[in-house]
């Protein structure tokens, strides 16, 4: 063994153990019951456009839905001296669900009967929403850009059943003719035509950037020229990477980071068409969708609720987690005044870009909320509500 290679071992086996005796770092920190009443206080369901807090009910049964048939003693949340099971995330939306008649007029039970856990760093929270798109059943000279069903030999492989060491990745890849081949990127699939003509065309819009948005957000609501609505709703993504479009303009120096948004974003393809297609290819993430008639569902399965429902990282914030929020809001429309959201939020979603210490806050459909979702983009102060019953 070369004097470099035992270099390099002893620096490598000292700055794990510099990492060791350092400990884990503390995500979720536990308020005392005071701060936490304090806290309370300052909620208001008007926040968060409800008239009274027992209209949370209907999204708080969905979540329990899901929680409910998962397997209860699984661990979903852990770290050094905390460890959250289904079960804890059911009996706390249980708790909830049963205390919103009372929450009105006595807001400090959320004080009494829950324990809060801030998170910290503070995530950064940016918004999404459903868009509304113009759409045709068949391609015309107006509608010439598809939106395409989850391909049937698309498959996700759990590469933790092969070794430990890749406990918790997947891959994504293409089974055919008894291949295993890697996905196509957005560039082959919109420039190339690496789908077309396989049937799995579902609609096709006028615009490429508003599909390319589309696929961003997740879902939306397509309108066809005979007044026919239908949800487009997602249905899985081609494993790539995603790679932000406006971080590539940002890096590259044709827009500012100060003022990034989607409506910035869209003003500087409008203006520059010749650059669109490259543009939109530097990030290879491709969302493929299904019809429905109802939507927009989360990664729970269940229906979403505006300004109720955010999408989060699992690991971090696990789906089903009862959330108080706290942020300051952009205004709904240009020129109006800042809003702020001090409510109760429940984590039913998930996101490609929605990693680590971020928050999705879900907006809505529609045209009326894509500027107030496009430019929601600041930390919020997030609080883990668990039962005292789970947490005494």
């Amino acid at each position: 063994m070369t004097l470099r290679r035992i270099v390099v071992i002893f620096c490598g086996l000292a700055l794990l153990a510099a990492l060791a005796a350092c400990g884990p770092a503390r995500t979720w920190t536990r308020l005392d019951e005071g701060a936490a009443r304090g806290l309370a206080r300052e909620l208001s369901p008007a926040s968060q456009r409800l008239g009274s807090w027992a209209e949370l009910a209907p999204a708080l049964e969905r979540s329990l839905a899901y929680v409910r048939v998962k397997p209860q003693d699984t661990v979903v949340l852990r770290e050094e001296g905390l460890a959250l099971t289904w079960g804890d995330l059911r009996r706390t939306l249980e708790e909830l669900l049963g205390a919103l008649p009372e929450l009105d007029a006595d807001p400090g039970l959320l004080a009494r009967r829950f324990a809060w856990l801030r998170l910290a760093p503070r995530p950064l929270m940016t918004g999404y929403y459903a868009p509304h798109l113009d759409a045709s059943p068949v391609a015309d000279e107006r509608h010439r850009h598809p939106l395409y069903a989850r391909p049937p030999e698309l498959q996700e492989v759990d590469l933790g059943r092969f070794h430990p060491r890749w406990a918790g990745q997947r891959l994504t890849c293409l089974v055919r003719d008894g291949r295993v081949l890697p996905p196509p990127t957005r560039a082959a699939i919109d420039q190339d035509g690496a789908l077309a003509g396989q049937g799995l065309e579902l609609a096709w819009v006028h615009d490429p950037v508003d599909a390319f948005f589309l696929h961003i957000q997740g879902s939306g609501i397509l309108r066809f020229p005979d007044g026919g609505v239908r949800h487009v709703l997602y249905a899985g993504k081609n494993g790539h990477q995603y790679v932000s479009l406006g971080r590539v303009l940002i890096e590259r120096g044709l827009l500012p980071a100060e003022g990034m948004s989607m409506k910035a974003i869209r003003e500087f393809l409008a203006a520059n068409p010749g650059r669109t297609p490259e543009l939109l290819a530097t990030n290879p993430s491709y969302v493929f969708f299904r019809l429905g008639d109802a939507g927009p569902y989360g990664a729970m399965g269940k229906l979403l609720t505006p300004r109720v429902s955010v999408a989060t990282d699992p690991g971090l914030v696990p789906l089903g987690a009862v959330l108080a929020l706290e942020a300051t809001l952009p205004p709904e429309a240009p020129g109006g005044p800042a809003l702020r959201v001090a409510g109760l939020a429940l984590a039913q979603d998930t996101g490609g870009a929605i990693k680590g210490h971020r928050l999705d806050y879900y907006c809505g459909d529609g045209p009326d909320v894509e500027y107030f979702a496009g430019h929601i983009k600041d930390p919020a102060s997030v609080y883990l509500l668990v039962s005292r019953e789970v947490l005494p």
